[in-house]
C-alpha cells in the first residue's frame, strides 16, 4: 500500500520464524544480498497488482467506521465468511484477509486495499480484480456501503475521516505531520492502483527502476483522477501526487540517485538505512522509533532488541518513492481510477519493462531530461494532468507515445500458447482516454460541475467498484 500498511505480493513476505529473517545483522552487505535474493530468471517473472478504494455509506453518504454492524469490520467479517479467507487480527479486531498469496488490507483512513498474487499475465490478474469486485459487492450490498475508484476522499477531508485501530498508523500520524503539511491527507485521504515486477539481476533492476522513474510522471497524467475533494474543484488534477510532495521529503518523490553510475543495490541499501524509521515490530507489539535510522539501529539496537533482516524488510515498506526496490520493484505514481482503467495499469507497465526493446525505446522519450525538469513535469501534472509540459513537450503527446510502446512491448512478449495469449486488449481503455485528451480527474471536475449537479449519486454511479 502507499503508506506501508499492506504488503505486495507473496514472494516478498518477511521471513519465517527459524530463518535467517530473525538472526541479528550489522552488515550493510547482508541487506544487499537480501535485495540480490529477489533476483529470478524472466521464465518466472510475474505481476502482481495493488489497488485501494474509498468507501461510502450508499444512502446517506457518510464515511464509513471501523465499528458497528456497518463498518469495515463487520465487512471483512463477511468477506471471510463468503469466501474463505483468513483473518488476521491486533488488539483482537479483524484489520486484514489472506487468502492465495493475496490480502485485503485496511488504510490508516478506512481504505481497502486488495494486494493481489503474483500472477503470469494480466488476464489473470484482472480476472483476480474483477472476482474481488465480485466478492465485494455481495458482502457490502447487505451493509449499505459502496466503494469508489478515485485517487482522493471526494467528499471528506481528514477532520472527518475516522481513525483505523492499528498501531503502526498511530505511530505515523504522530511522526509523519512533522516532516510534511499534507502527509495526514496521504495517510486519510488518498487511494492509488500500482503494480509490482521481478528482476532478473542488479543490471536489469538498475535498467527498470531508472525507466520507471524517468517516465513515472507520464504514467502519473493518464491515471491523474483527484481532482475533487470535500464536495468541490480543489484546483489540482492529481491533488493525491501533489499531496506525496509534501509528505515526508526523506522518503518520498523521485529519486536522483537512481540515474547515477553507481546505482545499484548497495546504493538503495545505503540510502534505506539512513531514513529514520517509524517502529520495530517484536511479539506483536510496536515501539516507536523517533528520528532512529535502520543505520543506527543496526550499530546500537534498540535496548535489548538487535536489528534483524525482517526488520529491514519491514523497514523497506515504509519508503515511500515513486518507484521503490524491495525484492521487487513497485511502481506507485497512479491515482486509483474506475474498474475500466484499472487493469490497463499493470497492462501498460508490463509492456514497458518486460520487454528489453519497449523498455528502451521509454527511456529514449526522456532520457535528455535533466532531473530537474523531471522533478517540474511531477509538479505541473499534480496540476494539470494530461495538459501539463515535460520539458517543453506536452505530456499527452509524450502519453500517446509510451502507450504505443507499451503495445509494441506486449506483443513481443506475448505468451504463446496460453489462452488470450494477447494482452494488448487492456492498454485500449487508455488510448480512449488519450483520445479525450483529458485525465480522468479533469472529466470527474467538469462533470461534477455540470451534468451531475453535484449529485453524489451520480458521482458514485461513476466511480463505484
Amino acid at each position: 500500500m502507499e503508506d506501508g500498511g499492506g504488503r505486495s505480493v507473496s514472494r516478498d513476505r518477511p521471513s519465517e520464524p527459524g530463518s535467517t529473517g530473525l538472526a541479528p545483522v550489522d552488515s550493510v552487505e547482508t541487506l544487499v544480498d537480501f535485495l540480490r535474493s529477489g533476483c529470478k530468471p524472466t521464465e518466472r517473472f510475474r505481476v502482481g497488482t495493488e489497488h485501494e478504494k474509498i468507501g461510502l455509506r450508499a444512502g446517506d453518504h457518510d464515511v464509513v467506521s471501523f465499528d458497528g454492524p456497518r463498518g469495515i469490520e463487520a465487512l471483512l467479517e463477511r468477506v471471510a465468511e463468503l469466501d474463505g479467507w483468513q483473518r488476521a487480527s491486533e488488539g483482537g479486531r479483524t484489520v486484514a484477509l489472506e487468502k492465495n498469496g493475496a490480502s485485503i488490507t485496511l488504510e490508516p483512513g478506512g481504505q481497502l486495499e486488495l494486494s493481489g498474487a503474483p500472477l503470469r499475465t494480466i488476464h489473470e490478474t484482472c480476472d483476480e480484480f474483477h472476482a474481488h469486485l465480485s466478492l465485494m459487492k455481495e458482502a457490502s450490498d447487505p451493509l449499505g456501503l459502496v466503494w469508489l475508484g478515485l485517487g482522493i476522499n471526494p467528499l471528506y477531508g481528514v477532520d472527518r475521516i475516522p481513525v483505523m485501530p492499528k498501531e503502526r498508523y498511530r505511530i505515523m500520524r504522530s511522526y509523519l505531520p512533522t516532516r510534511g503539511s499534507l502527509a495526514l491527507e496521504m495517510m486519510f485521504a488518498t487511494a492509488t492502483v500500482q503494480a509490482n515486477f521481478d528482476y532478473r539481476d542488479e543490471a536489469d533492476m538498475v535498467d527498470k527502476v531508472r525507466t520507471a522513474t524517468a517516465v513515472t510522471s507520464i504514467v502519473s497524467a493518464i491515471f491523474a483522477n483527484s481532482g475533487l475533494s470535500e464536495r468541490k474543484a480543489n484546483g489540482f488534477v492529481s491533488k493525491r501526487l501533489h499531496i506525496w510532495q509534501h509528505t515526508d521529503p526523506d522518503r518520498c518523490g523521485l529519486m536522483p540517485m537512481v540515474f547515477e553510475p553507481d546505482f545499484g543495490f548497495r546504493r538503495y541499501v545505503e540510502w534505506a538505512i539512513d531514513v529514520p524509521m517509524f517502529f520495530v515490530l517484536r511479539d506483536g507489539r510496536y515501539h516507536a522509533t523517533p528520528g532512529l535510522t535502520f543505520r543506527r539501529f543496526m550499530q546500537q539496537g534498540l535496548g535489548e532488541v538487535r536489528a534483524t533482516v525482517e526488520d529491514f524488510d519491514r523497514h523497506l515498506t515504509t519508503l515511500f518513492p515513486e518507484v521503490r526496490l524491495k525484492r521487487i520493484i513497485e511502481v506507485r505514481g497512479a491515482d486509483a481510477v474506475p474498474p475500466g482503467l484499472t487493469c490497463s495499469l499493470p497492462a501498460l507497465w508490463k509492456g514497458l519493462l518486460y520487454d528489453d526493446e519497449a523498455r528502451a525505446a521509454a527511456w529514449a522519450l526522456v532520457a535528455d531530461a535533466p532531473f530537474a525538469v523531471l522533478e517540474a513535469a511531477r509538479a505541473d501534472v499534480a496540476l494539470r494532468g494530461l495538459a501539463a509540459t515535460h520539458g517543453g513537450v506536452p505530456v499527452a503527446e509524450l502519453a500517446r507515445a509510451l502507450a504505443e510502446i507499451a503495445r509494441d512491448g506486449l506483443r513481443r512478449i506475448g505468451h504463446a500458447g496460453r489462452r488470450d495469449a494477447d494482452e494488448t486488449c487492456f492498454l485500449d481503455p487508455i488510448f480512449e482516454q488519450l483520445e479525450l485528451g483529458r485525465s480522468p480527474g479533469s472529466v470527474v471536475v467538469d462533470r461534477w460541475e455540470g451534468e451531475w449537479g453535484r449529485s453524489v449519486d451520480r458521482l458514485i454511479d461513476y466511480a463505484r467498484y
